[in-house]
């Protein structure tokens, strides 16, 4: 047996033959050229080719994995349409008086260094997009076929890597999982692979080898691991977890329509967290009370460019509609500290975790702010949306964002657009924010409490860094009597209080949130029917007494 280890990108157990993808590649030779021109005309045809190829891949990822995922071919003509990359190609073609083909070569192999030299890792992962658009250009220029993965039986498919493109045309019925030796977590492969649900690795320490084909293996997605001609008591294992695993998943099942109640009569509701639209179907299916967290920072993240208030509109709107009567809560933009986004052009910072981000940027940069407000002050007409700050240390900051609602709710009606009304809460997250919380409470409808960052705050322990997980205790009483005293000062104003965090799912917490009294849970959709289980066999009066 031979037990590889690679990077979780998409958890689950597959289960069958290794599929070895060998990527054909075309040559690319240097070829002196005097015409310089015919050469520029033929670049700008296969480009045009490509956007044409592009589009298709968009429509086809707008009907598999939803408008936010389906953006990154919008990226990727972006990037081709870019005037660096064209300009640099042309220029390369003029001055050495070479093949179209070279000068793609030659300018993706350039970019490519700059994007994986960048210390953010979002920005190393845009490398790989780089390579999906000259490949796609070779591959024009060179009169090859587009390539494609087709296999004729369910494999797990082993590669050196998955450019985006192929990602979105695997045939899921036929592919049980993918192992990639390159590829990073951020790259938009590994994004389109989360979306789809396929168990994955990337960044595994396998070479490829074509003696590999046909040879029995076994994906661990969550664990992280490879093996391949697994032994017995592996195979045994693993068959096991994956019955067990779709076991759970049946007796979830029928907690569906059942109420969030305690063996003794108290109730909660349990929400959702979500980072686009092509989770939806995950929210309904697991029959979440509504949406607690939608993470609008990705809308920000996926793009090149800022997105505009009618892009904003119809991803908000669609959140709303599929909601129906049920609330969905949506977090304005929460970009800085370890979410950076190239194009808003941040000054570095010693310490980002300290520095401009969330309401901070949004507040001093009120035009980004105001054109997210404006979007989703239109889309509350549509259904029951909320609106959400996060990072809040202060109540002057909660009152100049209501000021700037008030604004962008004035340009609206200056134009003549239909808005709603919705609520808006704050996150607490800071220790600032928790211990004025009776202030907050009287200038807000509601709290949600994020407990990733709150931690890090309450234990001066940086989340992000790993060699201090001895020293972090998700249940330090303090940080626990942070938000109990959060709850009570929220109760006392009759406003909710309801946790978002990471904490929100952890079954060691659920009695002590029941007793504080805490009036929602917002966690990962497949996470809500295990909670139910979790709850409905809780009896908080007998918590209380041996508490």
């Amino acid at each position: 047996m031979q037990v590889y280890h690679g990077k979780s990108v998409c958890g689950g157990i597959a289960i069958g033959k290794v599929s070895v993808y060998g990527r054909p590649e075309g040559r690319v030779e240097r070829e002196e050229k005097q015409n310089q021109e015919a050469e520029i005309c033929r670049y700008r045809e296969a480009a045009g080719i490509a956007l044409e190829q592009l589009d298709g891949l968009h429509e086809k990822a707008l009907r598999q994995v939803g408008e936010a995922e389906a953006s990154i071919f919008e990226i990727h003509r972006m990037m081709l349409k870019d005037s660096e990359f064209q300009g640099s190609i042309e220029d390369i073609i003029h001055t050495l008086s070479v093949n179209a083909e070279y000068a793609v070569a030659r300018t993706a192999e350039d970019l490519e260094q700059k994007f994986q030299a960048c210390e953010d890792a979002y920005m190393r992962g845009r490398a790989a997009d780089i390579e999906d658009i000259s490949r796609r250009l070779l591959a024009i220029l060179q009169g090859r076929e587009e390539e494609r993965i087709q296999e004729k039986e369910p494999v797990i498919l082993l590669a050196d890597d998955l450019a985006p493109s192929q990602t979105v045309q695997l045939d899921k019925s036929q592919v049980l999982a993918f192992v990639t030796a390159r590829g990073s977590l951020n790259s938009h492969t590994a994004i389109l692979a989360r979306t789809m649900g396929i168990p994955a690795l990337v960044g595994t320490d396998i070479p490829l080898d074509e003696s590999l084909d046909g040879r029995p293996g076994i994906v661990d997605g969550a664990a992280g691991m490879l093996y391949i001609d697994p032994d017995r008591e592996t195979c045994a294992r693993m068959r096991k977890a994956l019955e067990e695993e779709k076991e759970k998943k049946e007796l979830f099942r029928t907690l569906i329509g059942k109420e969030n109640l305690t063996l003794d009569g108290q109730s909660i509701q349990l929400h959702a967290n979500i980072g686009s639209i092509k989770d939806l179907d995950m929210v309904l299916q697991n029959d979440a009370d509504g949406i607690g967290l939608f993470r609008s920072e990705f809308i920000y993240l996926e793009r090149t460019g800022f997105p505009t208030e009618e892009e904003q509109f119809r991803i908000y709107r669609t959140v709303a509609e599929a909601m129906g009567k049920k609330r969905a809560i949506i977090r304005t933009l929460d970009i800085g500290a370890d979410k950076q986004c190239a194009y808003f052009g941040m000054e570095k910072e010693e310490n980002p975790a300290l520095g401009c981000r969330a309401i901070r940027l949004c507040l001093t940069r009120t035009e980004i702010f105001k054109t997210q407000l404006r979007a989703l002050l239109r889309a509350s007409a549509y259904g029951r949306l909320a609106i959400m700050y996060p990072m809040i240390t202060s109540v002057k900051e909660v009152r100049r964002i209501r000021e700037i609602v008030e604004e962008a709710k004035a340009e609206l009606e200056a134009r003549g657009l239909p808005h709603g009304h919705p609520e808006q809460g704050i996150m607490i997250e800071t220790p600032a924010a928790a211990v004025i919380s009776d202030l907050l409470a009287r200038e807000v409808d509601f709290f949600s409490i994020g407990t990733n960052d709150l931690t890090q705050y309450m234990l001066a322990l940086d989340r992000q860094n790993q060699s201090l997980d001895e020293f972090r205790d998700a249940h330090h009483p303090a940080l626990l009597r942070m938000i109990e005293l959060t709850v009570e000062n929220a109760h006392r104003a009759g406003i909710r209080a309801g946790i978002c965090g990471e904490l929100a799912a952890d079954p060691e917490l659920t009695g002590e949130f029941l007793a504080m009294g805490v009036d929602e849970l917002s966690v990962a959709p497949e996470r809500i029917l295990p909670l139910r289980k979790a709850i409905r066999e809780t009896d908080v009066s007998e918590y209380l007494r041996t508490r």
